[in-house]
Order: structure tokens, then sequence, then C-alpha cells
């Protein structure tokens, strides 16, 4: 018999491994996306009288696999349909070995991302499915109803058997088109917890999600780069969290953080990373590249901008997007002074992805400031408040503005 106390403890552990490997295996198994939830969940439920009475497995994952595959089995046979799919679970089932752990992430990851499925469907079916999440943590996580989320997955779970998506890994042709879709997937998820679109400041538990399923794509395909890579971007961005809100909640430039609280080990593995993903030049890895020059970097002052320009017109190269060409102007300032950023930002122009982007007069205002033209930079800066997201960015930009002595 084991205390309660532990049971909950080993029990949430494998949750948290173990519930892609139970939920995929009943997926592949069944084919029924509803059913492998059901049973997966009756697997965990099942778990904590059963691991109090006679003591935590030894294998718990092992344990819940077969449990889950149990309750598949039984529900099948009393539908008294499907004979195939019954058959085949029985068959299963009487093994009772399930799969090696991990063999179920991968499939799961790209069927959840299919690019038949809306984008944010795919969100929600991978963050409930691979990570675990419930409706509630993922509603709470992008500020939109409980219902709203139950509604996008059972969508997504009508569309795969609707349209009769495989449940597998993409063959390895296919699998190059379909990588970008999986990674652009886990990159939004990780950036909607890094810097939030709907009004809060950061939510590092939904950015240490996508990390987590950053890590398993790049764990199960370690030849793919820009997995590699993509890794690599979020472990160095996210290594700055611990200094990137004050005490009262306000966001704290790169350049005023305390380097010395930075997470150091997890710079050193994105580090890592970066160095071997941009060598392929792809996007993600030239992307981490840059990051690993503010990260290793012993000050903002020693931060190397012509490498970071260099690498700015690698990717510029590879896509010609407004955002990365703003922050190349940023970088082409700190490299050649403020003058220089005011030029390309007159080359930019007003491209309509950045229209109503509080970036774009912020950056012009920062410069501004730098050559004291102060009512010109002033007034740029009340213009970026406006068009702030949210009232932690709104309050640096007034923080910036009293600074220079204006009236807010």
């Amino acid at each position: 018999m084991s205390r309660p106390a532990e049971v909950r403890a080993a029990l949430a552990e494998a949750y948290r491994g173990e519930w892609a490997v139970v939920f995929g295996t009943l997926v592949r198994l069944t084919g029924d996306w509803q059913l492998a939830e059901d049973c997966a969940q009756d697997a965990f439920a099942r778990a904590l009288p059963a691991w109090e009475r006679d003591g935590i497995p030894d294998k718990p994952g092992a344990w819940l696999v077969t449990t889950a595959r149990r309750r598949a089995v039984d529900v099948l046979r009393r539908r008294g349909t499907e004979r195939d799919k019954l058959a085949e679970a029985a068959a299963v089932e009487a093994t009772r070995e399930p799969p090696p752990p991990g063999d179920e992430r991968l499939p799961l990851i790209f069927t959840c991302c299919h690019p038949a499925l809306p984008l944010e469907s795919r969100v929600a079916l991978t963050l409930r499915t691979v990570a675990g999440l419930t409706t509630r943590e993922i509603a709470r996580a992008f500020l939109v109803g409980e219902n709203t989320v139950s509604q996008r997955i059972l969508r997504a779970k009508r569309k795969i058997a609707e349209a009769g998506i495989p449940y597998r890994v993409p063959p390895a042709g296919a699998r190059q088109d379909r990588l970008p879709g999986v990674l652009a997937v886990i990159y939004l998820v990780f950036t909607e917890g890094y810097a939030p679109s709907d009004g809060s400041v950061v939510r590092d538990s939904l950015a240490e999600e996508a990390i987590y399923l950053a890590g398993l794509v790049a764990r199960e395909l370690p030849d793919e780069p820009e997995a590699q890579g993509l890794l690599a971007l979020l472990l160095l961005q996210h290594s700055r969290r611990a200094t990137r809100v004050d005490a009262a909640g306000g966001l704290v430039p790169m350049e005023d953080q305390d380097r010395s609280r930075w997470d150091h080990a997890m710079i050193t593995q994105g580090v890592a990373l970066a160095k071997e993903a941009a060598q392929y030049g792809g996007p993600y890895g030239i992307q981490a590249a840059i990051a690993a020059q503010h990260a290793t970097a012993v000050s903002s002052e020693a931060i190397d901008w012509a490498e970071i320009v260099h690498l700015y017109d690698q990717l510029l190269a590879l896509r010609a997007n407004p955002v990365v060409a703003l922050s190349r102007a940023v970088a082409i300032g700190m490299r050649d002074g403020p003058e220089a950023t005011l030029t390309a930002l007159d080359h930019l122009g007003s491209p309509k992805q950045l229209t109503g982007n509080h970036l774009l007069p912020a950056v012009r205002a920062d410069a501004l400031r730098r050559l004291r033209r102060t009512h010109d930079a002033v007034e740029n800066y009340r213009l970026a408040r406006e068009l702030s997201p949210n009232s932690a960015i709104a309050a640096e930009y007034t923080r910036r503005i009293a600074e220079m002595g204006a009236e807010p």
C-alpha cells in the first residue's frame, strides 16, 4: 500500500509523461478518437485507488496502457459492432505489452497538425491529446470559453474521421512538406505564452508546453535540423523568463535585464542545438543563431550586431517578412547608429502586415530618442502606446515618455 501523497505525485508525473502514449496507443488500436480519450481518462481515474491499494507499479505507463486498452475492448464488445476493430483490440490486448514510449507521440503530433484542420483546431487538439492539457486549461491559456475549445476539438476529431486522415507519421518524402506545419503550431503555442496577443503579460506554463512539444519532435526526429532549430530558439528565448517582468508586473527591456539571473543551463543547451541547426540555414536555425548571439554576450554592449545583421540578411532571403525586416532595421541601427535605423525604416515603408502594429512606431521612437529628437520620439511613443496589445507594454511606453520629461 502506498501513501496517497506519493500516489498523487506519481500519477501526476505519469500524466505528464505518458498521456500521449496511452491516448495514441488507443487511437492506433481503435481508430476512434473519442473512445481513446474516454478510455485513457478512465485508466488514469482507476489508477488512483488501485495504486493506493496495490502500490505504484514499476512501469506506470505500461499499467495505464494495459488498463485503458482493456477498457476499450470492453466498450467495443458491449457495442457488438465493429468486429474488425474488436478483433484487433483483443489481439493487441492479449499481448499485455504496450509499445515503447515515444512510438505514439510523433504520429499523434503529425495527425493533430494535419493541414486539413483549421489552425485553431490544430492547436487545441495538439495541446489536448499530446500535451494532456484539459479543455479548461487550454481555454484559460487562450482566454476563450471552455465550450469554444471543446467545439474546436470536437470538430477536429470529426474532420479526422470524415476525411480519413491517417494516424501516422508521413512517409519520408511527405514528412518534409508536413513538418513546417507541425513546427509552426508549436511556435504559435510558445508565442502565445511568451508574448500573448490577447492582453496577458506572460504565461510561462503555455511556453513550457511548447518547449515540451518541441522537445518531443526534436528527439523523435534527430536528423531534422529545423526541429532542432525550433527547440533551440524556444530554449534561448525562455531562458530569460525570470527577468522579463519586474516586481510590479511591468516588462523589462532586454538591455536592462539582469543577465546573471538568466537560465544558463538552458542557454548552454540552446546554443549547442543552435550551432548544429544553423549549419543548414533553415529559418528556425537562423533565428536560433540570432537568439544565441543575445544570450551569450556578457552585456548588451558586447553583442555582435554585425553578425546579427548578417543573420537577418539570411533570414530575409528565405522569408520576405516585414517583421523580420523591422528587426533587421533595429540591428542595423545598433551596428551603424540610429540614423541607419530611420533610413532602413524609410525603405521598409508601411507594409500591410505592420499596419496597426505598435512595433513600427516604437522602433522609430527609439531611434529618434537616441538622436535626441525628443518631440518626434514622444509622438511616436504615444502612437505605439495607443496600439499596444496589453497594459504592460503600454506602461513601458509611458515610462519612456516620462524619462524624456514629457507629459504622459
